[in-house]
């Protein structure tokens, strides 16, 4: 059996259905991140309560893919991708019914939440296992940048919807749509073909656990997972709000259009993957956490478009960063072990977009945007000495 590798047929339909089923992923588990001021108003809660239909779907995300990796061995890898982005698109459709009660909304997001997790984790594991050594940077990259692009769409589509017509018709719309992208999805990719076949037994759960668990490296790398996609969730679930308030008054349309932003992601992503395989993991991640610390200390700055600036650079660094660590997990994991290590990574990443990027409502209520940054560039800091340890320790691969 042969890897998936630029010379041959499927590269193009491989990385473009990867690209595709991260972009309907991350459309539909952020679609609520933009109209959180529009569900404390309508609801008549706090943004930090409004912000938990976000966290409940990423905080079940991150619960259900280790029990999606773990359970997944015997089925094809394709199936599983295709079922969970089919079957979040009809729950996008089911949220758009909801009138108002805030906590069946939340509690259908969260369901979503566990039905995505079909793909993040497969998906890496797909990646690490048909994709040639060689070229795992930069089809890592094209996943990362379907997520940035997804991100975008998801958040500008449900925006400017909402400020047009609804939330329930903006939210309804993006699922009709990433239903249809889903059947493209099913069409276009390969069945896995290298993924090792094994019984399900706790035993051998337990040992990959345990396996995973004394990789120091990973462990390094998970920990830096957890603080920036914290950091990053809590700069976007509130930025909104004080753009929406004094001096600056911008619309949900206009807010909905500063998620252009995550265009520099696409870029970012698929660049700097390509300069970690040429010059090394540890160095170019270093400069994304950097960038990333100082975009987020510019949005402190007052002029509108110094702020925006600031979210640019911070955007850029993120999705560099994601990307060289999504790439870098599969190398330091075990042979039969990638699944459940990609796994292990997304569930610290999506924990801290859930635990943190909740938690940001509070610094904003008491400290304003100030405290907000502060308590992200802390966060971006231990992010950067996580990483900056990887290679000093000595356990792991």
């Amino acid at each position: 059996m042969s890897y998936i590798e630029p010379a041959g047929k499927s590269f193009k339909m491989t990385i473009l259905a990867l690209f595709l089923g991260s972009f309907v992923t991350f459309a539909d588990l952020y679609s609520t991140q933009p109209v959180i001021p529009v569900f404390a108003k309508q609801f008549g809660v706090s943004p930090a309560m409004a912000s938990l239909t976000l966290s409940f779907a990423t905080g079940t995300l991150a619960i259900c893919l280790l029990l999606v990796s773990f359970f997944s061995e015997n089925i094809d890898r394709k199936k599983i991708m295709g079922t969970a982005l089919t079957l979040s698109a009809l729950l996008s459709i089911c949220v758009s019914f909801i009138q108002d009660d805030l906590y069946i909304l939340i509690t259908i997001r969260a369901i979503q939440g566990a039905v995505l997790a079909g793909f993040p984790a497969i998906a890496m594991a797909y990646i690490n296992e048909e994709v040639h050594p060689k070229s795992l940077g930069y089809v890592m990259g094209i996943y990362v940048s379907g997520s940035s692009i997804g991100g975008l769409a998801g958040r500008l589509i449900v925006g400017v919807l909402t400020d047009h017509f609804s939330w329930n018709i903006a939210i309804g719309s993006l699922g009709a749509l990433s239903l249809v992208i889903s059947l493209f999805f099913w069409w276009m990719l390969p069945p896995s073909q290298h993924a090792i076949r094994n019984k399900v037994s706790l035993s051998r759960i337990k040992a990959s656990l345990l396996n995973n668990l004394r990789n120091g490296r990973l462990i390094l790398l998970f920990g830096m997972a957890f603080l920036l996609m914290g950091s990053f969730v809590t700069v976007y679930n509130f930025v909104g709000i004080p753009l929406m308030g004094p001096p600056y008054h911008l619309s949900q349309t206009l807010i909905g259009f500063i998620f252009i932003i995550y265009l520099v992601g696409t870029f970012s992503s698929t660049w700097m993957g390509k300069l970690a395989d040429q010059y090394g993991r540890r160095g170019v991640l270093l400069s994304g956490i950097t960038i990333m610390l100082m975009g987020a200390l510019l949005t402190l700055a007052a002029p509108l478009l110094l702020k925006i600036f600031g979210l640019a650079l911070f955007t850029f660094g993120f999705f560099g960063a994601h990307s060289i660590a999504s790439s870098w997990i599969g190398r330091l994991a075990g042979k039969n072990e990638k699944a459940q290590a990609s796994s292990l990574y997304l569930l610290f990443y999506y924990a801290g977009s859930s635990v943190v990027g909740a938690s940001g409502g509070l610094f904003l209520m008491k400290f304003g945007w100030g405290g907000v940054i502060s308590a992200v560039s802390i966060l971006i800091i231990l992010a950067a000495f996580c990483v900056i340890m990887v290679e000093k320790v000595k356990i792991g691969n």
